[in-house]
């Protein structure tokens, strides 16, 4: 019998140590530039009743109808992975009452979520996402600030993105426009592809968001929203790119630009780049002022967006992540058996002062244990051997600046202490050893 080798399932992928140091410096920077705005971290259940999803995103979203990972549990009741995270946001800001009144309700994200989707550049079935939900004001200002905290982060990394923007109405002028969309799609229906047809009835706005070359003449044709919004939608989506215009952000409008969900209103933007070929999107949100309402809830505005990390980390510069990687401040070398366990002594001390430290567990020879710490780009090295520990004086040689002088424990810690610090200032000097 052939021997079973397991593998993750196609979609997902693992994400390995040397990997992770992008990812930490995105989702830290995320956390500094959110908590600055005021926004503050909330975690929902990877898994919700399916209904949240059907009644949130909407039962003709591609999303909910071909895309999520949907099942039925030992209650009997269907369950879905989430395949985004504003339904289960709002769904805990109604369930735990987080209304302040008249006051507005920031929150962020970051964490998996789940669609089976066709494989693409950036795109995984198992994918991860940073985001923030505003809740409690329609003010145009809270729409044009979460679009300038959404670029801020994004400078943060050394990413550059270029803004889209527009308004998809509401459900006072929205219906008359799509009826006038249905019926310009009527026209020209046996010349779009078969998804488009089917959404032509079904979510006809979405047809707007097609990507496919054949449709993209006749997508041109059909009337803009921008030419149909009513009174109330027209001058909230003026003083938007008022506010944008203060904040000096550019932006482009695109009238053609919609969200996939069903629960969006007035305000739609993305981020795009140029680093990513077709899927080029790095954000997308706008407002969704009726969302909690169809989950139940009291009237609630909102606006949020949503950021794939796995694409963020992907055009991030290298540069950005070199300085996160992992390297340990000390590698200890040993000589002997009670060199070692005095290594393993001095590590204790030292990581309890904040220090980061690496003792190999299998005794080589000098030699290997400084190419060992080479590898892992070790600042420094401690050697100890058996003069070392009866004059409880040891070696220590800086690896970046090769140099080797000898230290007692406590001016070890002095000098790691003042090490660190030097290290925290932009092209300071790393301290000098001591005389």
């Amino acid at each position: 019998m052939d021997e079973l080798v397991l593998s993750n399932l196609s979609g997902t992928r693992d994400l390995l140590p040397e990997e992770m140091a992008g990812w930490h410096v995105a989702e830290e920077r995320a956390r500094n530039i959110f908590e600055r705005y005021g926004y503050l971290e909330i975690r929902t259940p990877i898994i919700e009743p399916t209904e949240l999803f059907a009644r949130g995103i909407g039962g003709d979203t591609d999303i909910v109808g071909k895309e999520m990972y949907t099942f039925v549990d030992q209650s009997e009741r269907s369950v879905t992975l989430r395949p985004e995270a504003t339904a289960s946001v709002v769904r805990s800001y109604i369930q735990h009452t987080m209304c302040r009144g008249s006051g507005i309700t920031k929150l962020y994200y970051i964490g998996p979520m789940f669609r089976h989707e066709k494989k693409q550049k950036g795109r995984w079935r198992q994918f991860y996402q940073v985001g923030a939900e505003s809740l409690g004001s329609d003010n145009p200002a809270v729409d044009a600030e979460m679009i300038e905290m959404a670029l801020w982060f994004l400078d943060s990394i050394g990413v550059k993105g270029r803004l889209l923007l527009n308004s998809v109405g509401c459900g006072n002028c929205r219906p008359g426009y799509i009826e006038k969309l249905r019926q310009a799609l009527q026209e020209n229906m046996p010349h779009f592809c078969e998804d488009c047809q089917r959404r032509a009835t079904t979510n006809s706005l979405r047809v707007l968001d097609c990507k496919v070359d054949r449709c993209q003449p006749y997508i041109e044709k059909l009337p803009v929203i921008t030419d149909h919004l009513c009174a109330e939608c027209s001058s909230h989506f003026h003083k938007v790119r008022e506010y944008l215009t203060d904040a000096g952000i550019p932006f482009q409008i695109v009238p053609r630009l919609v969200r996939g969900l069903d629960y969006y209103v007035r305000t739609a933007f993305e981020i795009v780049s140029g680093d990513l070929g077709a899927q080029n999107a790095l954000a997308g949100g706008g407002r969704y002022d009726g969302l909690a309402e169809v989950l139940g809830g009291p009237p609630t505005k909102g606006i949020g967006f949503a950021m794939g990390l796995d694409r963020l980390v992907m055009v991030m510069p290298t540069e950005q992540s070199v300085g996160a990687q992992w390297r340990p401040e000390l590698y200890l070398a040993f000589m002997s058996e009670p060199a070692f366990k005095r290594a393993v002594e001095l590590a204790r001390i030292l990581r309890h002062r904040g220090h980061t430290c690496y003792v190999e567990f299998s005794q080589g020879s000098l030699k290997s244990q400084m190419r060992q710490a080479n590898k892992l780009m070790a600042d420094h090295v401690l050697i100890i051997g058996d003069n070392e520990l009866a004059n409880d004086r040891y070696a220590i040689k800086s690896l970046r600046e090769s140099r080797q002088w000898e230290v007692t424990l406590p001016e070890l810690i002095d000098y790691l202490g003042s090490y660190r610090e030097k290290a925290k200032e932009p092209g300071a000097q790393m301290a000098e050893p001591p005389a």
